[in-house]
């Protein structure tokens, strides 16, 4: 990514960013983003992932301006806040508790159950529940609050995310399978225990203290607020065009005409030269375009 990285050295060393795990419980494929040990705690090389990130973000940004949405995924305990609220912030979509198998490889039987949540929904918002006993309506509120926790997330997500950005993969192991298997891109921050392997873009990192998961969350939200600005900017560019291009066309017997635009300059006695011609010109392409009326007899 040109110009400056969108997160700064300052910041990540402010955050704890480069503390890794301690060194015997490390995952050698992390080798290449360790920059050395202190006090038996691996530590991140945090040049790498100054540029890492800057590649993740310019991507988030691209997949994002072109309409593509970022589910925002984190379920240990330090991440589900933030996780959740730089998610909606950026108004994106989020998993911060229990990562449901087939989320994404069974996206039909989940949109069911967002269906049955919606339902539950309104019959919670109208004061009652259609069952005979105080049991069945205790259970029905039950399974209210359980979808509502596991799925809220994700309730108006449509249709597949574009991007997955991760906290953690080695806890959201399923997470990472599920989007590999689908072909979505991942981004996760990888501590020095995490295993690399189906990550599209690696950011080296803390991704234990809050202080640092915030930061990167944080980040991650507002490359996706720069994308929904530039996929605006993309429409109203897109309309202008297409503005542009009907201009100077007339809807004449059902048909768009060309009216082509004579510059008139005033002459000698203030009278403006070039309207014979125009007028002329004019009536010349319209009996172009007319039909020719048949015989009478």
């Amino acid at each position: 990514m040109s110009g400056p990285s969108p997160i700064a050295m300052k910041e990540m060393l402010e955050c704890g960013v480069h503390f890794g795990h301690q060194t015997q419980k490390w995952n050698p494929k992390m080798k290449p983003y360790i920059y050395g040990a202190r006090n038996g705690v691996h530590i991140v090389d945090l040049q790498q992932t100054s540029r890492l990130f800057a590649s993740a973000y310019k991507f988030v940004t691209e997949r994002v301006s072109e309409g593509e949405s970022v589910l925002f995924v984190g379920t240990k305990r330090q991440a589900a806040d933030v996780i959740a609220e730089e998610a909606e912030r950026a108004g994106m979509y989020y998993v911060n508790h229990r990562w449901l198998g087939g989320t994404l490889t069974n996206f039909r039987t989940i949109k069911i159950s967002i269906e049955n949540l919606n339902t539950l929904e309104r019959m919670h918002a109208e004061g009652s529940y259609p069952v005979r006993t105080k049991k069945e309506a205790m259970m029905k509120e039950k399974l209210r609050q359980k979808l509502l926790k596991n799925l809220s997330g994700i309730r108006k997500l449509s249709r597949l995310p574009g991007v997955i950005f991760i906290i953690d993969p080695a806890m959201e192991s399923i997470a990472v399978d599920e989007a590999n298997r689908l072909g979505i891109p991942v981004i996760a921050v990888c501590d020095t225990n995490c295993d690399p392997d189906g990550i599209d873009f690696v950011i080296p990192g803390n991704d234990d203290a809050i202080r640092s998961i915030q930061l990167f969350t944080k980040k991650i939200a507002d490359a996706c607020q720069e994308g929904m600005a530039m996929q605006k900017e993309n429409v109203k560019r897109r309309r202008q065009e297409e503005d542009e291009s009907t201009e100077g066309k007339r809807d004449i017997g059902g048909k768009k005409v060309a009216v082509k635009k004579v510059r008139r300059n005033r002459g000698e006695g203030g009278e403006e030269e070039g309207g014979a011609e125009a007028a002329a010109e004019a009536t010349a392409e319209t009996a172009e375009n007319e039909p020719t009326p048949e015989a009478t007899a």
